[in-house]
């Protein structure tokens, strides 16, 4: 782990402006040793200016304390030694407080005049000073060493410490903008790291959606039909031992198409077909379910004597909706159907959407209006594929004598989300007449 700008910010921690110990040493250290050095050049000041040498070291030590605050206020620093340069004191704190001046976030154009500044007053000092150590006697040069030792010490003693400031108050502000970087990065990182947990819990609940959406379009209508032959067969077994005999062989021809179609969801779900596996083990509870139901279905359908079993397909299409309307028609119900435009083929999930919603059309009638007279309407268009189940309403002897189908109430709800996932319009609510009307539009792209 990386200590980011903030963690480091908050890490420190000193007395007064300081951000750190380290630093308020450092400065008590400058500003004592400023202070000495001050204190001893103001011996000679105090004998220049004809002053008690006592006020001159008092003076000194003053002005070279100074230096203790250059953190805080580094323009303070570099003009109190840029005054008291004429008496011939304060270099450490000059070069210092330059050095601290550059370093800041100062604007270029203060810190070029404070530095122009600093430059000629320490010129002007030592040209005086060189000069005067020459008509001494002192030095035994030429007049070009005047000018020369003045401009290389002042040279000397401004540049070096603005160079270093800039370099190092550069660096600093580069390695600031690395760390609000670092902090921004891992801010989005954690951001998306958030989004990735919303998105994967999200596509787990569209795969429960979809697994259940499938289990109930499997299993509702097939069951359903079980259960209304069931109730024939309980009525006619006695009278009728072969009309019994047939519905029991309905019944175990229809549980064995939904173990197919339940073996067939299995078979997609355990290849892997791109989806994470924990959403893959989400569905494991509610298939287990459906294949339990569907094969104690099967087996009490073979002790019967069941017919044989159709074979295993890719799914339903729109040319399984005579076989559907067959098996609802031998249940008992009055279903027509009718076509309109030119029979053609659409994309596999266009005809399964289609198949799905006649078929649970047709299996809200066996629940809710058992011996109602239903139309199924299907209408190939230019652009699109549209379908209808009518129902008219239910005769009162029938609907008395109907076997109770328990309803989830997901039917239309799974109707509704299959058809506009493609894009499709889905309606679907009660006719004037008493009976419910079921409507669907498909594009065909």
């Amino acid at each position: 782990m990386t200590t980011t700008g903030e963690d480091h910010a908050t890490a420190r921690g000193g007395p007064g402006w300081w951000t750190r110990w380290r630093s308020a040493v450092l400065d008590t250290g400058l500003a004592a040793g400023s202070a000495v050095e001050c204190g001893a050049e103001g011996v000679r000041f105090a004998h220049d200016a004809g002053i008690p040498a006592a006020v001159g070291v008092v003076f000194g030590v003053l002005a070279g304390s100074a230096l203790i605050v250059r953190r805080k206020w580094p323009i303070a620093v570099v003009l109190v030694s840029i005054a008291i340069t004429p008496a011939q004191m304060g270099y450490l704190m000059g070069i210092v407080g330059l050095y601290t001046l550059a370093a800041s976030e100062l604007p270029r154009r203060i810190i070029g005049s404070l530095a122009g500044m600093s430059f000629l007053g320490m010129l002007i000092v030592m040209f005086v000073r060189v000069r005067q150590d020459m008509q001494r006697g002192t030095w035994e040069l030429g007049d070009w060493f005047v000018p020369f030792a003045s401009i290389s010490i002042a040279v000397g003693m401004t540049a070096p410490p603005v160079l270093l400031g800039m370099y190092v108050g550069a660096r600093r502000r580069l390695m600031e903008s690395l760390r609000e970087r670092a902090d921004s990065l891992e801010r989005e990182l954690q951001l998306l790291a958030e989004r990735a947990e919303e998105r994967a819990e999200w596509a787990r609940g569209e795969e429960r959606t979809r697994i259940a959406r499938e289990m109930h379009d499997v299993v509702a209508h097939r069951v359903s039909l079980m259960v209304v032959h069931a109730a024939a067969l309980q009525a006619v077994a006695r009278k009728d031992p072969e009309k019994a005999v047939k519905n029991a062989a309905l019944v175990g021809d229809m549980g064995r198409q939904a173990l197919t179609e339940l073996r067939e969801m299995l078979g997609v779900l355990r290849s892997g077909d791109g989806r994470d596996a924990r959403e893959r083990a989400a569905a494991v509870p509610l298939v287990a379910v459906g294949v339990a139901a569907a094969a104690a279905a099967s087996r009490a359908a073979d002790d019967e004597g069941a017919g044989a079993v159709p074979g295993a397909g890719d799914g339903p299409c729109l040319s399984d909706v005579d076989e559907l309307l067959g098996q609802s028609a031998a249940a008992g119900m009055a279903v027509d159907l009718s076509v309109e435009g030119e029979t053609r083929s659409y994309a596999a999930e266009i005809e399964q959407t289609a198949y799905r919603v006649v078929q649970e059309a047709l299996t809200n009638v066996h629940k809710h209006a058992a011996g109602a007279k239903t139309h199924v309407r299907l209408a190939h268009r230019v652009s699109e594929i549209a379908m209808q189940v009518e129902n008219e309403p239910p005769p009162e002897l029938a609907s008395a004598s109907a076997a109770r189908l328990p309803s989830g109430g997901n039917g239309l709800v799974g109707m509704r989300e299959r058809v506009l996932a493609l894009g499709g319009v889905f309606v679907s609510g009660p006719t004037d007449a008493g009976g419910f009307r079921v409507s669907a539009v498909i594009p065909a792209a």
